[in-house]
């Protein structure tokens, strides 16, 4: 079972970096300060657990969890306790109120791998999301999902089409895949992925969306048919 931390507050960092140590049966893999810079570790990595601070600069980490696609099982960290129901209602799986002790910290990760354990056994699917953040150049754009139209593989990048802008991201078309959520995007094409919602016609070799008509790659045929049938 892995995990990442992620607090603006460096001294908040240090201590669960050093309570993280006494517990065996979790692999704290990263800690960041800055919430957009655990983004891309998120996208590449696998991670089952996020300790996640609640205040913080820029984004708050209820909005945070909130804009991953497939979002890792969460404890909340925060100094305030008013923000308790509504993480519960993100199905947190805990909530630690700073500053809080090793016995404290431990009960909230042994409940963690006990939930990790009947996800696994069970394969409970964590609620889809309603938005995601995609990295163009220095930035973390917030994209509500209902709006990507289609994602075009060009070059080094793929580009986000949206009803009202283009984005360029220099991802892969499988890390491009693994941001979107499988329940409304599937790929038809070696340089294509469609928003389910968005087809409007489909036939034998082409999708359409609006007026753009995009090709179907022959290995991704029958799986079209299955779903637009």
């Amino acid at each position: 079972m892995t995990a990442i931390v992620i607090d603006d507050e460096p001294i908040a960092l240090e201590i669960i970096r050093s309570l993280s140590g006494k517990v065996a049966f979790i692999e704290f893999e990263a800690y960041f300060a800055n919430a957009f810079e655990a983004v891309d570790f998120i996208q590449r990595n696998k991670v089952d657990l996020l300790f996640l601070d609640i205040k913080m600069p820029d984004i708050s980490g209820i909005e945070f969890l909130q804009s991953l696609a497939s979002p890792p099982m969460v404890i909340f960290t925060t100094a305030y306790s008013e923000h308790a129901v509504q993480s519960f209602e993100l199905d947190a799986i805990d909530y630690l109120l700073k500053p809080f002790s090793l016995s404290r910290f431990l009960k909230a990760c042994t409940k963690a791998h006990e939930q990790y354990e009947l996800r696994k056994n069970n394969v409970i699917a964590p609620p889809a999301p309603s938005s995601i953040f995609i990295k163009s150049g220095y930035e973390q754009i917030r994209v509500a999902l209902d709006e990507i139209w289609y994602v075009e593989s060009s070059g080094n990048y793929m580009k986000f089409v949206l009803e009202k802008q283009k984005i360029a991201s220099r991802l892969t078309m499988s890390e491009a895949e693994a941001l979107l959520p499988a329940s409304d995007f599937i790929r038809i094409h070696r340089s294509f992925i469609v928003s389910k919602k968005q087809v409007g016609k489909v036939d034998k070799r082409s999708v359409w969306i609006r007026q753009t008509e995009l090709p179907i790659g022959a290995a991704y045929v029958h799986e079209i048919e299955k779903i637009f049938q």
